[in-house]
Formats: C-alpha cells, structure tokens, sequence
C-alpha cells in the first residue's frame, strides 16, 4: 500500500474475474488463497476499493471477512464521470 514503514503489514488487492468464470466460486477461492498467503506473510490487512454498483462484489468480499470502513466520494474517474469508492478492510485474527 505504501513504502512507509508505518504501513508495513498492510496491502491492496483487486481480483478481476472473466465473465465465464463469475458465479462459479472463483472470486471465493481466489480471495481465499490471498487470503491465506497474506497471513503467512505477516500481513495483517488487505484492504480494497469497489464501486458501490458492484454489489457481487463487495458481497463476494465480505463473504471472506472484509466489511465496508468507508466511503470515498468522487474518488476515481470511469468513462469521464467521478464516482465513488467503497473502502472494505479484511484484518487479520492474529494480529499482535
């Protein structure tokens, strides 16, 4: 997320999954396997920003733990109009 020390531990993703592949777990399994790396890395939060229209996938997200910390107003730009970005947190259980 950032090189500052004060965010070690701390890291970003975003999963994209082709449209044959969507509603057949996919998106589950790969943020399970993120999931499960990260933690043997030492990472204690993944955090990722999604559209609020993309419900599948902010569903999709917290069926493996993230849940909605914010909302970022007119934060990124699709197809020339400003849109906002929901912020969801996944926190590590072991984190000291």
């Amino acid at each position: 997320m950032s090189d500052r020390c004060v965010y070690g531990g701390v890291v970003e993703n975003s999963v994209y999954v082709a449209e044959d592949g969507r509603g057949r777990g996919v998106g589950v399994r790969l943020l399970e396997q993120l999931i499960a790396s990260t933690e043997a890395a030492g990472i204690w939060t993944i955090q990722t920003g999604i559209f609020p229209e993309n419900q599948v996938s902010v569903r999709v997200h917290e069926r493996v733990g993230f849940e909605v910390v914010g909302r970022r107003k007119r934060l990124g730009k699709l197809n020339g109009e400003w849109r906002d970005v929901l912020l969801l947190e996944r926190r590590s259980v072991r984190v000291n």
